[in-house]
């Protein structure tokens, strides 16, 4: 049994009864039938599939969008732009997949050599509650695209929005059981990563989940692809525009109330320019609006689950204990729901809590450093290789402290954020392989070598048959 409780309120919203082996069974049958049959559909076809998830999306964007908001606590205008976002992105692979996907020509003796992309087969993908609509058809639209089927397996605190994408995926056409959702236990995913009716799997989780899964998946020699935890650093330098940093530094925070592995979690400012940082960055995350999610005017809103807010805040108190200083916030919010206030703290060292471990939640760690080259230093000085920012008008000095940053995307003068145009993914113990862009698409697909040569092989041509 599952039971999803509401976050703003903290109470029940209703029962779910998990999936019997035998129903697993019998999706990941459906599920292998339907893309065996769907690897070999056109590429307008696929196309056609996606504009039409897109359409089924938009057309009940607020009924999806409460959802998110109902069982997460997302406040309703960011849910509102979680649905958008994820049909913008369908359309996109609608539009580029199949030049992606085209025969990559690759100049050799042969008189044509290259390669062509081939599905995989069906993935199963185990998707986090943050973003429960987006994480899900960030994967689906190039995996659709790529000829791939889905198993979903999502947060168990998210099953009405599991059970929807499934439901959505159907309405708009796609062939019976290519996208199965299953609602079942942390215990049972082991045995369906054995299952030899699962080609790959893709996380997007906690690094401690991405280690499990990761062994699991290595036994049975199927391709992962791990996007984890995050401690992203937004570092600010004497030259920067100080008051546009501080104000897009809110946004890069406090988004989803700061529960993203991408957010921007440790802030490392120049001390030239710091304490002019600090006040306008505080400033502005003390005029948040923390409210009921479903208000338009709320910009935070509970975080997901009593436990995470226990977590954070222990986070807060170890961090404190050990000589921060609190600007604001620091307390669990009252009454009913999971709210935390949004809280800053300054002074922050590179062996306290909020350095060291990832915050998932409203909480901001401000760094101060002596200049650039400490910067990049602290800035590295993590387990975590997922995003960062820089922000500098010095844009020649920006390119070679980009090279400089351990992370698998930089942002200079904005924040981190996923584009279905560019790839997305980490480096470190935030995970391996790629989401989005051309690279992403082709992640779940078989590189596949081929080499045309004459029917008659004139004299003395070269055509090397020695193997490796």
């Amino acid at each position: 049994m599952i039971t999803a409780i509401n976050p703003t309120t903290g109470e029940k919203i209703a029962d779910y009864d998990l999936h019997s082996s035998r129903e697993v069974d019998a999706a990941l049958s459906d599920a292998a039938k339907a893309q065996s049959e769907w690897r070999n559909s056109e590429p307008a076809k696929r196309s056609q599939l996606l504009r039409s998830i897109a359409s089924v999306l938009r057309a009940d964007a607020a009924r999806y969008a409460g959802l998110i908001t109902e069982e997460m606590g997302k406040p309703i205008t960011e849910a509102q732009a979680e649905i958008e976002k994820c049909a913008v992105t369908l359309d996109y692979y609608a539009e580029n997949a199949a030049r992606f996907l085209d025969f990559e020509e690759i100049p050799s003796n042969a008189i044509r050599s290259g390669v062509v992309y081939d599905p995989l087969g069906v993935v199963l993908a185990i998707m986090p509650w943050n973003y429960p609509f987006w994480q899900f058809f960030r994967f689906l639209a190039p995996a659709l695209a790529a000829g791939n089927g889905a198993i979903l397996k999502h947060a168990n605190n998210v099953p009405a929005c599991a059970l929807e994408v499934e439901k959505i995926v159907n309405a708009a056409g796609a062939p019976a059981g290519l996208v199965k959702t299953l609602l079942i236990e942390a215990s049972d995913v082991a045995a369906i990563i054995a299952d030899d009716r699962i080609a790959a799997v893709t996380l997007t989780g906690s690094t401690e989940v991405g280690q499990i899964v990761a062994a699991q998946a290595g036994a049975a020699l199927k391709k992962q692809v791990l996007e984890l935890g995050g401690s992203d650093p937004f570092i600010v330098l004497a030259d920067a525009d100080v008051q546009e940093a501080a104000k897009i530094a809110v946004k890069a925070r406090f988004t989803n109330a700061g529960q993203s592995c991408v957010n921007a979690k440790r802030f490392i400012i120049e001390d030239a320019v710091a304490d002019e940082f600090v006040a306008a960055f505080t400033s502005n995350v003390q005029a948040l609006t923390v409210g009921d999610p479903r208000s338009p005017e709320t910009q935070i809103g509970p975080m997901a689950r009593g436990n995470l807010r226990s977590d954070l805040h222990s986070q807060v108190q170890r961090t404190l204990e050990a000589g921060a200083t609190l600007l604001t916030g620091g307390r669990p919010g009252e009454g009913d729901g999971y709210y935390y206030e949004p809280t800053v703290i300054d002074n922050v060292t590179a062996d306290q809590a909020a350095f060291t471990e990832e915050t998932f939640g409203p909480v901001a760690a401000i760094i101060r450093v002596s200049g650039p080259a400490e910067a990049i230093e602290l800035a590295n000085q993590t387990e975590f290789g997922l995003g960062a920012a820089l922000w500098t008008t010095d844009l020649a000095r920006a390119d070679k402290l980009v090279r400089a940053i351990d992370a698998g995307a930089v942002f200079v003068n904005g924040m981190v954020a996923s584009d279905a145009r560019l790839p997305f993914g980490g480096i470190k113990k935030s995970g391996y392989g790629r989401e989005l862009g051309p690279q992403g698409l082709r992640e779940f697909v078989n590189v596949k070598t081929v080499w045309y040569g004459p029917t008659t092989a004139p004299t003395g041509a070269v055509n090397d048959t020695t193997g490796e």
